[in-house]
């Protein structure tokens, strides 16, 4: 099994030296993802459609791995306001409700003071014809 990279072609990804995506055999490890529009590079003032476009992201990032949110077993959360955590519930039933992965929530500082949530997710995608 080879190990590669996934790339969204954001201006952090080359500057910070790090790839939006990770796949090693069955694991995908997404990194940190924001409410940035990767297409026009802009970003909402608002973390409910920040939160939105986070997991547009992952999705993107995920189906190019071949996963989907389905095989998320673990995601952190990082918020530079620990306070707006609840108004993004809403959007983390939407996109995880069924699946309910482990989950971690943390307040930080994040790269860009723009930036009011980030997201990270760890996938597992059962291998086909793996004998198991």
């Amino acid at each position: 099994m080879t190990r590669y990279r996934i790339s969204s072609g954001s201006f952090w990804e080359a500057e910070v030296a790090y790839s939006r995506a990770v796949v090693d055999g069955p694991w995908v490890f997404v990194s940190g993802t924001t409410g940035f529009d990767y297409a026009t590079m802009t970003i909402s003032e608002n973390v409910v459609e920040q939160t939105e476009q986070c997991f547009q992201n992952l999705i993107a990032a995920l189906s190019q791995a071949g996963a989907s949110l389905a095989d998320v077993v673990r995601v952190t959360y990082i918020l530079p306001n620990g306070d707006d955590f609840p108004a993004c519930w809403p959007v983390l039933r939407k996109y995880l409700g069924e699946i309910r992965p482990a989950s971690t929530m943390f307040s930080a500082g994040l790269a860009d003071p723009r930036m009011r949530i980030e997201v990270e997710v760890t996938a597992y995608k059962p291998m086909a014809n793996s004998g198991n």
